[in-house]
């Protein structure tokens, strides 16, 4: 790994005589450091050969392409020093790192990698699969491509053709820089998320890094949204989805704009013939925690009495406990226990009355437990919380004894 990690044909470099010797070893930050410890130790390994204390066994540690022996080790196989001279050597003096560790080459890679050589660089250190040194590389490219719109098309026809670990580092490196947020960039970003001709996992990863964006405009809603909506678009299609779900939470926390994003999350649940999608964007407003207004509250009272996975109700009594009519509301919880028979929906819609109306929901969650006496428990604890004087509903179900009594909360883990 180790003579691989240097650039090709890269040129030698000298310094300038005015720049300090630390001035041409500083690296970008945490992660750089981290990378070139790594890659260091590797190489330390690898050039690492003494004799083990007292005894005649000589231990050594390879890597496959690692360093040439130092002067010491040479020595030693000429005979020009004895065993024990070697082994005091190895005591008196520290390691020292050979030219051919890849400390410099990490370092001259720092420095002169641009976009244009980046990838043929890079390409046998992203095969080392070390976690460190990719981190290092993504934050290098990030820092390359800037906000420049022609460095982020390079990028994306590199994702394009890469396989799907390099592709990992390139968009990631993508997302975190200022160009994904330039409308040329995010409109080729949502034309590759959409190509047919690509396969799912890499129409994922696009998808992924388009949930970068600050706000979706209404035509590439529309489109995201349709797609989520195609039988066929499987993994594509749920990324999709939780594209469009986490714009929104950004969009809504930065501008208060829900209401586009809430109708195709909502057209989603009732219309995607795929479970896991349905349930995805049933749920993820949740994260938002919007305020229904009586049109989202009519859509999930419908999904409600219609949807057919457990998972995909529990998500609507979860939204509708936020209605603003919350006696509508509490009246439909009440209802729909008499017809449900999942516990876990019915635990759904027993504890999120409380979350509904508070206080005012005990009789009609005294009802409840006398339907079905698994909650007489449950009641019970939340009479003697709302006693005490706790109303907040964040309060009283951390004052729950057991949040968990039907196990139902890790249904969707």
């Amino acid at each position: 790994m180790v003579p691989d990690a240097m650039p090709p044909d890269s040129p030698s470099r000298s310094a300038s005589p005015t720049q300090s010797p630390s001035s041409r070893h500083v690296m970008r930050g945490a992660t750089v450091l981290g990378a070139a410890a790594l890659l260091a130790g590797v190489a330390l390994i690898g050039a690492g050969s003494r004799e083990s204390e007292g005894g005649d066994e000589t231990r050594s540690a390879t890597v496959p392409g690692g360093p040439n022996p130092g002067p010491s080790q040479r020595g030693s196989a000429t005979g020009s020093t004895g065993p024990g001279e070697e082994a005091q050597e190895a005591v008196a003096a520290p390691p020292r790192f050979e030219s051919t560790t890849c400390w410099p080459d990490l370092e001259r890679f720092n420095d002169d990698v641009t976009i244009d050589n980046f990838r043929e660089w890079a390409a046998p250190m992203l095969s080392a699969r070390e976690p460190l040194v990719r981190d290092y590389l993504k934050e290098r490219l990030t820092e390359l491509i800037g906000n420049d719109a022609g460095r982020a098309s390079q990028v994306l026809g590199w994702a394009r053709e890469a396989g799907p670990k390099d592709a990992k580092v390139y968009l990631a490196a993508l997302r975190d820089s200022e160009a994904i947020q330039l409308p040329q960039v995010a409109a080729r970003l949502m034309d590759m998320s959409l190509d047919g001709s690509l396969e799912p996992h890499q129409r994922a990863g696009f998808l992924s890094a388009l949930d970068t964006q600050k706000r979706l405009e209404p035509t590439a809603l529309t489109r995201l949204a349709n797609f989520a909506r195609d039988p066929v678009s499987g993994e594509a299609g749920w990324a999709a989805t939780r594209t469009i779900a986490r714009v929104m939470k950004r969009d809504f926390n930065q501008s208060g704009s829900l209401a586009p994003y809430m109708d195709k999350l909502l057209t989603i649940g009732a219309e995607s013939p795929d479970e896991q999608i349905r349930y995805l964007a049933l749920s993820m407003p949740m994260h938002a925690a919007p305020v229904l207004d009586a049109e989202a509250t009519e859509r999930y009272t419908r999904i409600l009495a219609t949807e057919g996975s457990e998972g995909g109700r529990e998500a609507a009594v979860h939204n509708l406990s936020l209605s603003q009519d919350r006696a509508k509301v509490l009246e439909l919880f009440g209802s729909s226990f008499e017809t449900e028979q999942d516990v876990c929906v019915r635990w759904a819609l027993f504890r999120f009355a409380a979350r509904a109306a508070g206080r005012d929901a005990l009789p009609v969650m005294a009802t409840m437990a006398l339907k079905d006496p698994r909650f007489q428990p449950d009641y019970q604890a939340f009479e003697q919380i709302y006693a005490s004087g706790t109303l907040d509903f964040v309060r009283l179900w951390n004052s729950l004894p057991n949040q968990d009594p039907h196990n139902c909360l890790d249904r969707h883990d």
